[in-house]
């Protein structure tokens, strides 16, 4: 009979140090990582010490930070045991979201028949290349919007997973048969630069605006598959200036950049919505490019329609970030000057 990570051996001897025995050795090397990296981190980010003893780990340090130590190793083993991979960003939900992964499972009237309800109630978008599992709480919240609501926000700064979970969802959604093509669309806006004039046809103009969307697709599906579907227009990418005069039905829409549509441009977009569509809308708001003095269509769009029933705002903070962690002491530094701006402008 098989020992499950949970049953695991723990003791906690007086001297500060907590054993885990795990059964599989081959599952060990793995959840130690390539020269014990995934121990590094875990080691880095709680505080505590942890050497390997033949088929034993030996955690040290604090009560509490040992505990914790010991719940995240069980839970990245019994993920090994199910049969699944472990990555850096695995180590980091289950950092993040540990205990709440365990005593959350499905709530009554959850839409689970559109995703899968992984074990503990996890979420997962399961995709050709990948399955894709929220890290934070706020992006598990969105995810849940995305399957539930016909429009959705998702409004936060760079590196939250706001357009990477869309177009993830977008093709579990398509690859599910709920709806009929994929349509990503960006405002050609430039960030802050002249490029010029650039060379080729209209879609070799627009493909550099519009790479990011590329990107992502091709972490869910093969890139071959991606390139035929694109073709036969079952994947659409296009500037937002192309959606105008559409109605867009039986789609999956995901507007990305969104603080830099124009009001216009955004009232515009959000009525192509048709029969049978899912829109998502995702944008930074301290990232906006627009000439000076022309308000984003984003912000007007919050808003307006913040009480606007069966639409959804996920929100998204600097502890969202799930790009490298600097990524999030950056954002929080520039968010921690804006804020301080703030008060020196309006003093009461």
């Amino acid at each position: 009979m098989p020992v499950t990570a949970l049953n695991a051996s723990a003791a906690a001897p007086a001297n500060g140090e907590t054993l885990l025995e795990f059964p599989d050795n081959r599952l060990l090397i793995d959840l130690c990582g390539e020269h014990d990296r995934n121990i590094a981190i875990l080691e880095d980010r709680i505080g505590v010490q942890i050497l390997r003893r033949g088929n034993r780990l030996s955690v040290m340090g604090d009560g509490d930070a040992r505990a914790r130590a010991a719940e995240v190793l069980r839970a990245l083993y019994q993920r090994l045991e199910s049969g699944k991979g472990l990555e850096n960003g695995d180590i980091d939900r289950e950092l993040r979201m540990g205990s709440a992964l365990r005593e959350t499972g499905p709530q009554a009237g959850d839409q689970t028949e559109m995703f899968g309800e992984g074990p503990n109630g996890r979420i997962e978008i399961r995709t050709r290349r990948k399955v894709v599992e929220p890290r934070t709480e706020a992006q598990k919240a969105y995810v849940r919007a995305l399957f539930e609501h016909e429009l959705a926000f998702g409004i936060g700064p760079a590196g939250t997973g706001k357009t990477y979970l869309a177009v993830a969802v977008g093709v579990s959604m398509f690859l599910g048969g709920h709806v009929d093509k994929i349509i990503l669309s960006r405002p050609a806006v430039e960030a802050g630069e002249r490029l010029g004039f650039l060379p080729g046809d209209a879609k070799e103009k627009v493909d550099p605006y519009m790479q990011p969307l590329y990107d992502a697709l091709n972490d869910f599906l093969p890139q071959k598959q991606v390139q035929k579907m694109i073709e036969e227009k079952i994947i659409e990418i296009a500037p937002l200036a192309f959606m105008r005069g559409r109605t867009l039905s039986h789609a999956f829409i995901v507007l990305d950049e969104a603080q830099n549509a124009t009001s216009m441009q955004m009232k515009m977009f959000l009525t192509r919505l048709g029969e049978g569509s899912r829109m998502v809308v995702t944008g930074d708001r301290t990232q906006i490019d627009l000439p000076r003095g022309v308000p984003s269509g984003l912000i007007e769009a919050e808003r307006l329609l913040a009480a606007v029933p069966k639409i959804s705002f996920s929100r998204f903070t600097s502890r969202d970030v799930v790009r490298h962690p600097l990524v999030a002491a950056i954002v929080e530094a520039y968010d921690a000057d804006a804020r301080a701006r703030e008060r020196l402008e309006d003093p009461d």
